[in-house]
């Protein structure tokens, strides 16, 4: 390279890329090709090549040729490896091994042990998922649609089912993962505490998901509600219509008398 710097590329001008090529090719013929190289014992580059090397020459791939980089990772628990400052996922059965990858421009590979498992489009930052990468039951839930949560919600009882009506009645898609949380309840309180949590937030008047995974923590889903004593009678916050307060002086208040005055 320095010798290319100072013999060719030095005190020279170009007028487009075509005339620098054209020189290019002269320079390497003419000059770089007939001098005297050392490492060649003396030989002229360009008879060298004529006599060894054009031989073996093989003609140009049908496809340009790819940089490509390779790396090394680990996958994590959440199921993805971290290439440059990217996350991209790996199907789940790999958590915890060490994968091979491949990154260009347009594409990142990743291999396991010489066998391509993922391929994904190169991001420059940020998280790249495949839905298909995560264990079953993880795509069966992400999967629920609306319809399926109110299927699920019936088979608990009725109290579940108005709940999630309710969560779905209006922006069923942006609500849709509460309705999902409620019925993965199920899992750990089972359906009985999860329906009977159901019924005692749509009797406080606050059906969400909050609600109805506090009163299953607290265990309280079986708790009566609290008497008022007041037999279900309004209380009456203000005084009846007409009623003037009379303001009495307190007994041990002094009355001290008037005092005569201009009129």
């Amino acid at each position: 390279m320095p010798y290319v710097r100072d013999s060719f590329w030095s005190g020279r001008t170009f007028t487009s890329l075509e005339h620098m090529q054209a020189e290019a090719l002269l320079w390497a013929t003419n000059v770089a090709g007939q001098r005297q190289c050392r490492p060649l014992g003396s030989a002229k580059p360009l008879s060298v090549f004529e006599g060894v090397e054009a031989e073996a020459l093989l003609p140009l791939p049908e496809t340009q040729f790819v940089l490509a980089r390779w790396s090394t990772s680990l996958v994590g628990p959440d199921i993805h490896v971290k290439v440059g400052r990217t996350l991209y996922s790996v199907p789940w059965k790999l958590i915890g091994r060490r994968v091979d990858v491949r990154s260009t421009v347009t594409m990142v590979q990743i291999f396991h042990e010489d066998t391509l498992v993922e391929t994904h489009a190169a991001l420059e930052q940020g998280k790249r998922t495949g839905k298909n990468d995560y264990p079953p039951e993880k795509i069966a839930c992400r999967m629920r649609t609306p319809i399926l949560c109110r299927g699920q919600a019936s088979q608990v009882g009725d109290a579940c089912r108005e709940v999630i009506d309710q969560l779905l009645e209006v922006d069923a898609l942006y609500r849709l993962r509460a309705a999902q949380g409620v019925l993965g309840l199920r899992k750990k309180y089972g359906d009985a505490r999860l329906e009977a949590a159901c019924r005692k937030a749509i009797t406080v008047g606050d059906p969400s998901y909050r609600t109805v995974k506090g009163i299953l923590v607290a265990g309280t889903e079986t708790d009566p509600e609290p008497e008022t004593g007041d037999a279900g009678a309004a209380a009456f916050l203000q005084r009846p219509r007409g009623h003037v307060r009379r303001r009495h002086p307190h007994p041990d208040a002094r009355r001290r008398p008037r005092r005569p005055g201009p009129r």
